[in-house]
Protein backbone atom coordinates (compact mmCIF):
# COMPACT_ATOMS: atom_id res chain seq x y z
CA UNK A 1 0.00 0.00 0.00
CA UNK A 2 1.46 3.51 -0.26
CA UNK A 3 3.67 5.02 1.72
CA UNK A 4 5.53 1.80 3.59
CA UNK A 5 3.73 -1.39 3.15
CA UNK A 6 4.88 -4.34 2.89
CA UNK A 7 5.36 -5.03 -0.50
CA UNK A 8 3.66 -8.11 -1.59
CA UNK A 9 5.52 -10.92 -3.64
CA UNK A 10 4.91 -11.30 -6.97
CA UNK A 11 5.37 -15.26 -7.72
CA UNK A 12 2.45 -16.00 -5.08
CA UNK A 13 0.87 -13.79 -6.90
CA UNK A 14 1.45 -15.47 -10.47
CA UNK A 15 0.76 -18.49 -8.84
CA UNK A 16 -2.78 -17.91 -7.54
CA UNK A 17 -3.49 -16.27 -11.31
CA UNK A 18 -2.31 -19.47 -13.25
CA UNK A 19 -3.80 -21.35 -11.22
CA UNK A 20 -7.17 -19.86 -11.10
CA UNK A 21 -6.83 -19.89 -15.17
CA UNK A 22 -6.45 -23.67 -15.46
CA UNK A 23 -9.37 -23.73 -12.77
CA UNK A 24 -11.54 -21.74 -14.88
CA UNK A 25 -10.99 -23.35 -18.47
CA UNK A 26 -11.25 -26.95 -17.12
CA UNK A 27 -14.33 -27.22 -14.29
CA UNK A 28 -16.63 -25.77 -17.15
CA UNK A 29 -15.69 -27.85 -19.86
CA UNK A 30 -18.85 -30.44 -19.43
CA UNK A 31 -20.80 -27.94 -18.37
CA UNK A 32 -24.44 -28.74 -18.50
CA UNK A 33 -27.02 -27.89 -21.13
CA UNK A 34 -28.35 -24.42 -20.52
CA UNK A 35 -32.33 -23.62 -20.56
CA UNK A 36 -33.70 -22.48 -23.60
CA UNK A 37 -35.90 -19.65 -22.45
CA UNK A 38 -33.48 -17.70 -20.16
CA UNK A 39 -34.80 -16.03 -16.53
CA UNK A 40 -35.39 -12.46 -16.60
CA UNK A 41 -36.74 -9.65 -14.29
CA UNK A 42 -39.20 -8.91 -16.84
CA UNK A 43 -40.60 -12.35 -17.17
CA UNK A 44 -40.27 -12.97 -13.18
CA UNK A 45 -42.20 -9.82 -12.11
CA UNK A 46 -44.86 -10.00 -14.88
CA UNK A 47 -43.95 -6.52 -16.54
CA UNK A 48 -45.89 -5.37 -19.76
CA UNK A 49 -44.22 -6.02 -22.98
CA UNK A 50 -43.52 -1.72 -23.51
CA UNK A 51 -41.01 -2.04 -20.49
CA UNK A 52 -37.66 -3.11 -20.14
CA UNK A 53 -35.91 -3.10 -16.70
CA UNK A 54 -32.20 -4.39 -16.22
CA UNK A 55 -30.16 -4.26 -13.09
CA UNK A 56 -26.29 -4.82 -13.05
CA UNK A 57 -23.76 -4.83 -10.49
CA UNK A 58 -19.79 -5.22 -10.29
CA UNK A 59 -17.45 -5.56 -7.40
CA UNK A 60 -14.07 -4.96 -8.30
CA UNK A 61 -10.83 -5.26 -5.88
CA UNK A 62 -7.53 -4.51 -7.34
CA UNK A 63 -4.29 -3.96 -5.68
CA UNK A 64 -0.71 -2.77 -7.33
CA UNK A 65 2.69 -3.20 -5.70
CA UNK A 66 5.69 -1.27 -6.69
CA UNK A 67 3.62 2.14 -8.09
CA UNK A 68 5.47 3.62 -11.18
CA UNK A 69 3.51 6.81 -10.74
CA UNK A 70 5.13 10.40 -9.98
CA UNK A 71 5.69 11.35 -6.59
CA UNK A 72 4.71 7.84 -5.28
CA UNK A 73 6.18 5.30 -3.69
CA UNK A 74 5.16 1.74 -1.97
CA UNK A 75 1.68 -0.17 -3.35
CA UNK A 76 -2.05 0.73 -3.61
CA UNK A 77 -5.47 -1.09 -3.78
CA UNK A 78 -8.67 -0.38 -3.86
CA UNK A 79 -12.31 -2.05 -3.60
CA UNK A 80 -14.65 -0.63 -6.85
CA UNK A 81 -18.59 -1.12 -7.02
CA UNK A 82 -20.62 -0.15 -9.46
CA UNK A 83 -24.14 -0.08 -9.75
CA UNK A 84 -26.30 0.32 -12.93
CA UNK A 85 -30.35 0.48 -12.92
CA UNK A 86 -32.00 0.96 -16.91
CA UNK A 87 -35.06 1.51 -17.62
CA UNK A 88 -36.74 2.16 -20.91
CA UNK A 89 -40.87 2.48 -22.10
CA UNK A 90 -41.67 2.20 -25.92
CA UNK A 91 -44.53 2.73 -27.44
CA UNK A 92 -44.58 2.91 -31.73
CA UNK A 93 -41.53 3.94 -32.91
CA UNK A 94 -40.75 5.89 -29.18
CA UNK A 95 -38.61 5.17 -26.88
CA UNK A 96 -38.15 6.75 -23.37
CA UNK A 97 -35.30 5.52 -21.30
CA UNK A 98 -33.20 6.32 -17.96
CA UNK A 99 -30.25 4.74 -16.42
CA UNK A 100 -28.87 5.54 -12.98
CA UNK A 101 -25.35 4.96 -11.95
CA UNK A 102 -23.51 4.39 -8.68
CA UNK A 103 -19.95 4.07 -8.51
CA UNK A 104 -17.69 4.27 -5.31
CA UNK A 105 -15.05 2.90 -3.77
CA UNK A 106 -13.22 1.87 -0.63
CA UNK A 107 -10.41 0.04 1.16
CA UNK A 108 -8.47 2.90 -0.99
CA UNK A 109 -5.12 3.74 0.56
CA UNK A 110 -4.20 7.12 1.66
CA UNK A 111 -2.51 8.39 -1.35
CA UNK A 112 -4.17 6.44 -3.94
CA UNK A 113 -5.57 9.88 -6.12
CA UNK A 114 -9.50 10.87 -5.89
CA UNK A 115 -10.70 11.09 -8.72
CA UNK A 116 -14.40 11.13 -10.60
CA UNK A 117 -12.59 8.32 -12.82
CA UNK A 118 -13.48 6.35 -9.71
CA UNK A 119 -16.24 7.68 -8.19
CA UNK A 120 -19.31 8.96 -9.11
CA UNK A 121 -22.16 8.29 -6.38
CA UNK A 122 -25.72 7.98 -7.11
CA UNK A 123 -26.02 9.99 -10.47
CA UNK A 124 -28.16 9.75 -13.41
CA UNK A 125 -25.99 8.29 -16.50
CA UNK A 126 -29.21 8.38 -19.36
CA UNK A 127 -32.41 10.07 -19.79
CA UNK A 128 -33.14 10.42 -23.49
CA UNK A 129 -36.27 10.37 -26.15
CA UNK A 130 -35.54 7.81 -29.51
CA UNK A 131 -37.47 7.66 -32.49
CA UNK A 132 -36.74 5.03 -35.54
CA UNK A 133 -37.75 4.04 -38.40
CA UNK A 134 -37.15 1.68 -40.94
CA UNK A 135 -38.65 4.13 -44.13
CA UNK A 136 -37.46 7.51 -43.35
CA UNK A 137 -38.78 10.20 -45.69
CA UNK A 138 -40.05 7.36 -48.12
CA UNK A 139 -36.46 6.33 -48.73
CA UNK A 140 -36.87 3.15 -48.19
CA UNK A 141 -33.92 3.61 -45.44
CA UNK A 142 -33.97 3.47 -42.13
CA UNK A 143 -32.66 6.23 -39.24
CA UNK A 144 -32.45 6.36 -35.64
CA UNK A 145 -32.56 9.15 -33.84
CA UNK A 146 -31.87 10.34 -30.31
CA UNK A 147 -32.22 12.88 -27.53
CA UNK A 148 -30.98 13.62 -24.32
CA UNK A 149 -28.69 12.75 -22.34
CA UNK A 150 -26.91 9.32 -23.52
CA UNK A 151 -23.86 7.25 -24.02
CA UNK A 152 -22.34 6.24 -26.93
CA UNK A 153 -20.00 3.64 -28.48
CA UNK A 154 -18.59 4.68 -32.11
CA UNK A 155 -16.33 2.72 -33.89
CA UNK A 156 -13.18 1.64 -32.77
CA UNK A 157 -13.87 2.63 -29.75
CA UNK A 158 -10.68 4.30 -29.25
CA UNK A 159 -12.20 8.28 -29.83
CA UNK A 160 -15.96 7.76 -28.22
CA UNK A 161 -16.75 5.03 -25.75
CA UNK A 162 -18.94 3.83 -23.23
CA UNK A 163 -16.32 2.20 -20.82
CA UNK A 164 -16.74 -0.84 -19.77
CA UNK A 165 -13.67 -1.64 -17.14
CA UNK A 166 -13.70 2.07 -15.85
CA UNK A 167 -15.58 2.92 -12.59
CA UNK A 168 -17.54 5.79 -14.25
CA UNK A 169 -18.95 5.94 -17.80
CA UNK A 170 -18.72 9.05 -20.22
CA UNK A 171 -22.28 10.65 -20.86
CA UNK A 172 -23.40 13.71 -23.13
CA UNK A 173 -26.47 15.43 -23.65
CA UNK A 174 -27.28 16.62 -27.12
CA UNK A 175 -28.22 14.87 -30.73
CA UNK A 176 -27.69 11.79 -32.14
CA UNK A 177 -28.73 10.77 -35.49
CA UNK A 178 -27.97 7.70 -37.34
CA UNK A 179 -29.17 6.90 -41.34
CA UNK A 180 -28.42 3.55 -42.44
CA UNK A 181 -29.04 0.97 -45.12
CA UNK A 182 -29.02 -2.73 -43.11
CA UNK A 183 -26.06 -4.55 -43.91
CA UNK A 184 -24.20 -1.83 -46.35
CA UNK A 185 -23.28 1.43 -44.66
CA UNK A 186 -24.11 3.74 -42.15
CA UNK A 187 -23.95 7.37 -41.61
CA UNK A 188 -24.10 8.66 -38.00
CA UNK A 189 -23.96 12.56 -36.85
CA UNK A 190 -24.00 14.13 -33.46
CA UNK A 191 -23.81 17.07 -31.48
CA UNK A 192 -23.27 17.23 -27.61
CA UNK A 193 -22.13 18.57 -24.39
CA UNK A 194 -20.23 16.24 -22.32
CA UNK A 195 -21.49 15.72 -18.81
CA UNK A 196 -19.10 16.62 -15.99
CA UNK A 197 -18.99 14.58 -13.49
CA UNK A 198 -19.34 16.18 -9.99
CA UNK A 199 -18.00 16.46 -7.67
CA UNK A 200 -14.37 16.90 -9.68
CA UNK A 201 -12.04 17.97 -6.54
CA UNK A 202 -10.15 15.28 -4.48
CA UNK A 203 -11.06 16.51 -1.11
CA UNK A 204 -15.05 16.42 -1.61
CA UNK A 205 -14.49 13.17 -3.57
CA UNK A 206 -12.91 11.86 -0.70
CA UNK A 207 -15.69 13.33 1.81
CA UNK A 208 -18.47 11.84 0.58
CA UNK A 209 -19.97 14.32 -1.25
CA UNK A 210 -22.63 13.95 -3.31
CA UNK A 211 -23.01 16.30 -6.55
CA UNK A 212 -25.39 15.42 -9.53
CA UNK A 213 -23.61 15.73 -12.40
CA UNK A 214 -24.14 18.14 -15.16
CA UNK A 215 -23.71 19.39 -18.75
CA UNK A 216 -20.78 21.84 -19.63
CA UNK A 217 -22.05 25.08 -21.77
CA UNK A 218 -17.95 25.64 -22.62
CA UNK A 219 -17.62 21.77 -23.95
CA UNK A 220 -19.05 21.19 -27.53
CA UNK A 221 -18.62 17.81 -29.22
CA UNK A 222 -19.53 17.08 -32.41
CA UNK A 223 -18.82 14.45 -35.02
CA UNK A 224 -19.79 13.25 -38.38
CA UNK A 225 -19.24 9.13 -39.02
CA UNK A 226 -19.80 7.04 -42.00
CA UNK A 227 -19.26 2.83 -42.04
CA UNK A 228 -19.78 1.08 -44.96
CA UNK A 229 -19.35 -2.90 -45.40
CA UNK A 230 -18.94 -5.37 -47.79
CA UNK A 231 -15.96 -3.68 -49.34
CA UNK A 232 -12.73 -6.32 -50.46
CA UNK A 233 -11.47 -9.29 -48.45
CA UNK A 234 -15.36 -8.82 -46.48
CA UNK A 235 -14.07 -5.74 -45.01
CA UNK A 236 -15.62 -2.88 -44.31
CA UNK A 237 -14.36 0.91 -44.18
CA UNK A 238 -14.87 3.76 -41.77
CA UNK A 239 -14.82 7.63 -41.88
CA UNK A 240 -14.88 10.07 -39.56
CA UNK A 241 -14.20 13.86 -38.53
CA UNK A 242 -14.71 15.04 -34.46
CA UNK A 243 -14.70 18.50 -33.18
CA UNK A 244 -14.19 19.60 -29.73
CA UNK A 245 -14.43 22.80 -28.66
CA UNK A 246 -13.87 23.49 -24.91
CA UNK A 247 -13.26 26.10 -22.22
CA UNK A 248 -12.62 26.61 -18.40
CA UNK A 249 -15.52 26.82 -16.22
CA UNK A 250 -15.71 27.32 -12.67
CA UNK A 251 -15.94 24.29 -11.97
CA UNK A 252 -13.94 22.23 -14.22
CA UNK A 253 -10.36 23.47 -15.66
CA UNK A 254 -9.75 22.38 -18.87
CA UNK A 255 -6.58 22.28 -21.42
CA UNK A 256 -8.43 24.79 -23.29
CA UNK A 257 -8.96 22.54 -26.53
CA UNK A 258 -10.10 23.26 -29.77
CA UNK A 259 -9.21 20.15 -32.43
CA UNK A 260 -10.43 19.02 -35.41
CA UNK A 261 -9.97 15.18 -35.79
CA UNK A 262 -10.42 13.76 -38.82
CA UNK A 263 -9.55 9.72 -39.37
CA UNK A 264 -10.56 6.50 -40.96
CA UNK A 265 -10.41 2.77 -40.11
CA UNK A 266 -10.35 -0.54 -42.34
CA UNK A 267 -10.50 -3.75 -40.57
CA UNK A 268 -11.59 -7.44 -41.22
CA UNK A 269 -13.24 -9.26 -38.25
CA UNK A 270 -11.70 -12.24 -37.03
CA UNK A 271 -12.88 -15.77 -38.30
CA UNK A 272 -11.74 -19.48 -37.96
CA UNK A 273 -9.26 -20.48 -40.47
CA UNK A 274 -8.33 -16.90 -42.11
CA UNK A 275 -6.48 -14.09 -41.32
CA UNK A 276 -7.80 -10.56 -39.94
CA UNK A 277 -6.65 -7.38 -39.99
CA UNK A 278 -7.27 -3.18 -39.13
CA UNK A 279 -5.57 -0.21 -39.72
CA UNK A 280 -6.55 3.23 -38.38
CA UNK A 281 -5.58 6.55 -38.37
CA UNK A 282 -5.92 9.97 -37.15
CA UNK A 283 -4.93 13.56 -37.39
CA UNK A 284 -5.52 16.41 -34.98
CA UNK A 285 -5.37 20.34 -35.81
CA UNK A 286 -5.89 23.23 -33.96
CA UNK A 287 -5.22 24.75 -30.77
CA UNK A 288 -4.71 23.56 -26.86
CA UNK A 289 -3.12 24.51 -24.01
CA UNK A 290 -0.27 22.41 -22.23
CA UNK A 291 -2.17 21.63 -18.99
CA UNK A 292 -5.59 22.21 -17.18
CA UNK A 293 -3.61 24.88 -14.26
CA UNK A 294 -5.21 27.58 -13.56
CA UNK A 295 -2.36 29.91 -14.56
CA UNK A 296 -1.78 28.03 -17.68
CA UNK A 297 -3.14 30.44 -20.39
CA UNK A 298 -0.54 30.11 -23.35
CA UNK A 299 -2.52 29.14 -26.82
CA UNK A 300 -0.34 25.97 -28.62
CA UNK A 301 -0.93 25.17 -31.89
CA UNK A 302 -1.75 21.52 -32.32
CA UNK A 303 -0.81 19.11 -34.79
CA UNK A 304 -1.06 15.36 -33.57
CA UNK A 305 -1.32 12.02 -34.71
CA UNK A 306 -2.59 8.18 -34.22
CA UNK A 307 -2.04 5.21 -36.10
CA UNK A 308 -2.94 1.81 -35.01
CA UNK A 309 -2.18 -1.74 -36.96
CA UNK A 310 -2.73 -5.16 -36.22
CA UNK A 311 -3.06 -8.82 -38.01
CA UNK A 312 -4.22 -11.42 -36.39
CA UNK A 313 -5.18 -15.27 -37.10
CA UNK A 314 -7.41 -17.72 -35.84
CA UNK A 315 -6.24 -21.36 -35.67
CA UNK A 316 -8.94 -24.26 -36.28
CA UNK A 317 -7.96 -26.05 -33.34
CA UNK A 318 -8.65 -26.82 -29.67
CA UNK A 319 -9.20 -23.67 -27.40
CA UNK A 320 -9.77 -21.69 -30.97
CA UNK A 321 -6.64 -19.60 -30.44
CA UNK A 322 -5.91 -16.39 -32.33
CA UNK A 323 -2.36 -14.52 -32.55
CA UNK A 324 -2.23 -11.17 -32.86
CA UNK A 325 0.48 -9.03 -34.00
CA UNK A 326 -0.22 -4.87 -32.82
CA UNK A 327 1.65 -1.54 -33.00
CA UNK A 328 0.28 1.58 -32.38
CA UNK A 329 1.53 5.19 -32.35
CA UNK A 330 0.48 8.58 -30.59
CA UNK A 331 2.38 11.13 -31.25
CA UNK A 332 4.09 13.36 -28.17
CA UNK A 333 5.29 16.86 -28.20
CA UNK A 334 8.45 17.59 -29.30
CA UNK A 335 9.56 20.10 -27.68
CA UNK A 336 8.82 21.61 -24.13
CA UNK A 337 9.18 25.60 -24.72
CA UNK A 338 8.04 26.34 -28.12
CA UNK A 339 5.02 27.65 -28.93
CA UNK A 340 3.39 23.79 -30.83
CA UNK A 341 1.84 21.00 -28.71
CA UNK A 342 2.38 17.64 -30.62
CA UNK A 343 0.84 15.51 -28.14
CA UNK A 344 -2.05 13.44 -29.54
CA UNK A 345 -4.99 13.56 -27.53
CA UNK A 346 -7.55 10.48 -27.16
CA UNK A 347 -10.73 12.51 -26.73
CA UNK A 348 -13.63 10.29 -24.54
CA UNK A 349 -12.12 7.25 -26.01
CA UNK A 350 -11.27 4.00 -24.35
CA UNK A 351 -7.95 2.46 -23.40
CA UNK A 352 -7.99 -0.72 -21.57
CA UNK A 353 -8.35 -3.47 -24.67
CA UNK A 354 -5.43 -2.14 -25.87
CA UNK A 355 -2.72 -1.53 -22.96
CA UNK A 356 -4.03 -2.90 -19.85
CA UNK A 357 -6.14 -2.21 -17.03
CA UNK A 358 -7.23 0.80 -15.87
CA UNK A 359 -8.26 2.41 -12.56
CA UNK A 360 -5.28 2.58 -9.87
CA UNK A 361 -3.31 0.75 -12.61
CA UNK A 362 -3.49 2.73 -15.76
CA UNK A 363 -0.25 2.62 -16.90
CA UNK A 364 -0.65 3.94 -20.51
CA UNK A 365 -2.85 5.67 -22.27
CA UNK A 366 -3.36 6.70 -26.26
CA UNK A 367 -0.78 9.59 -26.37
CA UNK A 368 3.22 10.05 -26.79
CA UNK A 369 3.77 6.25 -27.22
CA UNK A 370 4.91 3.90 -29.94
CA UNK A 371 4.45 0.68 -29.02
CA UNK A 372 4.80 -3.12 -30.89
CA UNK A 373 2.80 -5.83 -29.18
CA UNK A 374 1.47 -9.52 -29.14
CA UNK A 375 -1.23 -11.47 -27.86
CA UNK A 376 -2.76 -14.71 -27.57
CA UNK A 377 -6.68 -15.15 -26.92
CA UNK A 378 -8.39 -18.03 -26.45
CA UNK A 379 -11.73 -19.98 -25.73
CA UNK A 380 -11.83 -23.40 -24.10
CA UNK A 381 -15.54 -23.62 -23.88
CA UNK A 382 -18.57 -21.51 -24.49
CA UNK A 383 -18.27 -20.03 -20.66
CA UNK A 384 -14.43 -19.00 -20.52
CA UNK A 385 -12.02 -17.19 -22.37
CA UNK A 386 -8.84 -15.12 -21.72
CA UNK A 387 -5.82 -13.84 -23.64
CA UNK A 388 -2.03 -13.58 -22.28
CA UNK A 389 -0.19 -10.41 -24.09
CA UNK A 390 3.26 -8.64 -23.97
CA UNK A 391 4.01 -5.15 -25.48
CA UNK A 392 6.89 -2.88 -25.19
CA UNK A 393 6.69 0.75 -24.74
CA UNK A 394 8.70 3.67 -25.66
CA UNK A 395 7.95 7.66 -25.49
CA UNK A 396 7.60 9.25 -29.34
CA UNK A 397 9.23 12.31 -28.14
CA UNK A 398 11.54 11.66 -24.64
CA UNK A 399 11.21 15.43 -23.84
CA UNK A 400 7.35 14.66 -23.33
CA UNK A 401 5.40 13.24 -20.15
CA UNK A 402 4.51 9.66 -20.04
CA UNK A 403 1.24 10.19 -19.36
CA UNK A 404 -0.01 7.33 -17.62
CA UNK A 405 2.59 8.11 -14.74
CA UNK A 406 3.13 12.01 -14.85
CA UNK A 407 6.66 11.49 -15.65
CA UNK A 408 8.22 13.69 -17.53
CA UNK A 409 12.16 14.58 -18.40
CA UNK A 410 12.32 17.94 -20.09
CA UNK A 411 15.96 17.27 -20.80
CA UNK A 412 15.60 13.89 -22.21
CA UNK A 413 18.34 12.74 -20.73
CA UNK A 414 16.20 9.79 -19.03
CA UNK A 415 15.91 8.20 -22.84
CA UNK A 416 12.34 7.08 -24.21
CA UNK A 417 12.37 3.76 -23.29
CA UNK A 418 9.29 2.89 -20.36
CA UNK A 419 9.48 -0.80 -20.24
CA UNK A 420 7.60 -4.54 -21.00
CA UNK A 421 4.07 -5.01 -19.64
CA UNK A 422 3.01 -8.69 -19.97
CA UNK A 423 -0.68 -9.19 -19.38
CA UNK A 424 -3.26 -11.85 -18.58
CA UNK A 425 -6.50 -12.15 -18.33
CA UNK A 426 -9.78 -14.75 -17.74
CA UNK A 427 -13.19 -14.48 -17.95
CA UNK A 428 -15.67 -17.30 -16.70
CA UNK A 429 -19.50 -17.01 -17.37
CA UNK A 430 -21.10 -19.81 -15.57
CA UNK A 431 -24.25 -18.64 -16.03
CA UNK A 432 -24.17 -17.06 -19.62
CA UNK A 433 -25.87 -13.19 -19.77
CA UNK A 434 -25.98 -13.03 -15.75
CA UNK A 435 -22.93 -13.88 -13.70
CA UNK A 436 -19.64 -13.04 -14.37
CA UNK A 437 -16.11 -13.84 -12.68
CA UNK A 438 -13.06 -12.28 -13.96
CA UNK A 439 -9.52 -11.74 -12.68
CA UNK A 440 -6.75 -10.50 -14.39
CA UNK A 441 -2.70 -9.72 -14.03
CA UNK A 442 -0.14 -6.96 -15.49
CA UNK A 443 3.40 -6.81 -15.01
CA UNK A 444 5.67 -3.88 -15.78
CA UNK A 445 9.12 -4.42 -16.41
CA UNK A 446 10.60 -1.34 -15.96
CA UNK A 447 12.62 0.73 -18.66
CA UNK A 448 15.48 3.12 -18.15
CA UNK A 449 12.64 5.91 -18.41
CA UNK A 450 10.49 4.46 -15.68
CA UNK A 451 13.88 3.94 -13.23
CA UNK A 452 15.50 7.21 -13.47
CA UNK A 453 12.74 10.30 -14.55
CA UNK A 454 12.95 13.18 -12.22
CA UNK A 455 10.28 11.97 -9.16
CA UNK A 456 10.29 8.30 -9.92
CA UNK A 457 9.45 5.88 -7.37
CA UNK A 458 12.25 5.69 -4.57
CA UNK A 459 11.52 1.59 -5.25
CA UNK A 460 13.07 0.89 -8.65
CA UNK A 461 11.27 -2.64 -8.85
CA UNK A 462 9.26 -3.67 -11.40
CA UNK A 463 5.16 -2.93 -10.85
CA UNK A 464 2.41 -5.60 -10.76
CA UNK A 465 -1.27 -5.40 -10.58
CA UNK A 466 -3.81 -8.31 -9.72
CA UNK A 467 -7.46 -8.02 -9.68
CA UNK A 468 -10.52 -10.22 -9.38
CA UNK A 469 -14.23 -8.98 -10.34
CA UNK A 470 -17.44 -10.38 -10.00
CA UNK A 471 -20.22 -9.48 -12.26
CA UNK A 472 -24.54 -9.81 -12.07
CA UNK A 473 -26.44 -8.28 -13.99
CA UNK A 474 -30.44 -9.25 -13.93
CA UNK A 475 -32.15 -8.42 -17.60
Amino acid sequence: MLYGVKKKKVKNKFNVFFALILWLAFSTSNSAARPTTPWSIHNAVGLPEWLKFSFQHRTRYGTLSNTFKKGQNGGDQALNFRTLVFMEASYKQFRLGTEFIDSRITLDDEGTPASNSLVNETDLLQAYLAWQTQDFLNSGLAAKFKFGRQTMDIGSRRFVARNRFRNTINNFNGIDFILLEQNQWQWRNFLVLPISRLPNDAQSIREGHVVFDEENFKILFAGSFFSISRLPMNSTGELYFYQLSEDDTARTLTKNRHLSTPGFRWYRKPKVNQFDFELESALQTGTSHASTAVNDTTKLDQFSYFGHVAIGYTFKTYWTPRLLLQYDYASGDEDPFDDKNGRFETLFGARRFEYGPTGIWGAFARANIHTPGIRMQFKPNHETTGFIAHRAFWLAEKRDTWVGSGLRDITGQSGSFIGQQLEARVRWRPIPGFFLLETGWAHLFKGSFAKNAPGSPENKDDSDYFYVQTSFKFP
